[in-house]
């Protein structure tokens, strides 16, 4: 359809900035036929619909005055569905950020098939981590999104070269193992809650090995004080307790001033993804959320978009902001 405006507009405000999204998929390197696509929902910023053929189709231009916008891949758990993810991917359109969740089933483990954030745990063994990207499904993501610039409701609004990694959980440690502008010149910073760099003993590493972090780009590990998924699966890191605390201080080798660890009080290991679907995911090891889960949303939601604008800016000092927020239990930098 044609992007020709009549003079039919809505009743809402054109001055109002919504959250639309669009899907487009991709293939998958390496991944065997079926489950060889992601299937991704891209988020942006926009207004409401203008003229007939908006409001017949659905199909709504992205707001241009802001653009281009920076590009925010939302890495997911494991078996944790897109949809999660949703409310975070609206709140950052709507702050003028570009959100991309999706989905991509895979078996990476024998007899596991799953939705995951793309691994490739070739990659993550003692003797290659390091020499190549563990996240299997970031490259052609990131590539199917920036086709979206070329044409469409999002032509000319993809900052493409700016890109945040922000993961959950498994997606999480995926986001901080491929920040390295080596692998990823597009990728500024990441993004992780509920994750950590602690290795599985299940894959050959000894007992409490924390794997050193790329050390090029800016990291922010967030996590909760309620977080029982962690907790009760300290055995498969060799009994590491704090394991991400233990990346902050040991995964990440130098002190520039970028990089944070932040405690959300009350917070557990899915907060993050809402609503909560205890059907699929490991919800029966977390601990029950206290406090005001909108809150603590909130706070994530504020968070991740100061990390970003810090992290795109040449004068970072939002992220700080946060060391007195009343819902941080721990804040540390370096």
């Amino acid at each position: 359809m044609g992007r020709h405006q009549d003079a039919a507009t809505p009743v809402a405000s054109l001055r109002q900035r919504i959250a639309r999204a669009v899907y487009a998929s991709c293939a998958i390197p390496g991944a065997e036929a079926p489950r060889d696509r992601a299937i991704l929902r891209i988020v942006y910023p926009a207004h409401p619909a203008r003229g007939r053929d908006q409001i017949d189709s659905g199909f709504i231009p992205a707001d241009g005055a802001g653009a281009p916008y920076p590009v925010v891949l939302i890495m997911p758990g494991i078996n944790v569905g897109p949809e999660a993810y949703a409310w975070l991917a609206r709140s950052l359109a709507l702050r003028g950020r570009i959100a991309v969740t999706y989905a991509f089933v895979a078996e990476e483990l024998a007899g596991c098939v799953s939705l995951t954030p793309g691994l490739d745990l070739s990659a993550l063994a003692p003797a290659t981590y390091g020499s190549r990207p563990t996240g299997s499904a970031i490259a052609p993501i990131l590539d199917a999104v920036g086709r979206e610039n070329e044409g469409g409701v999002l032509e000319g609004c993809v900052d493409i070269g700016s890109v945040i990694l922000a993961g959950h959980s498994a997606g999480g440690s995926a986001a901080l193992y491929n920040a390295n502008p080596e692998w990823f010149p597009q990728v500024r910073g990441a993004f992780a809650y509920g994750a950590h760099s602690g290795a599985s003993t299940m894959l050959g590493f000894d007992d409490h090995t924390i794997l050193p972090l790329p050390g090029e780009r800016p990291l922010l590990l967030a996590a909760g004080t309620r977080d029982g998924v962690i907790a009760n699966s300290a055995h498969r890191y060799g009994g590491v307790s704090d394991p991400v605390r233990a990346t902050f201080e040991k995964g990440i080798s130098r002190d520039r001033g970028d990089c944070y660890l932040v405690k959300v009080e009350g917070a557990n290991h899915f907060s993050i993804a809402w609503p909560a679907d205890e059907a699929s995911g490991r919800h029966y090891l977390d601990e029950t959320e206290a406090g005001d889960g909108e809150s603590i949303r909130g706070l994530l939601a504020a968070l991740l978009d100061a990390f970003i604008e810090d992290t795109l800016s040449a004068s970072p000092q939002r992220v700080r902001r946060f060391a007195g927020h009343a819902l941080v239990a721990e804040f540390r930098r370096r």
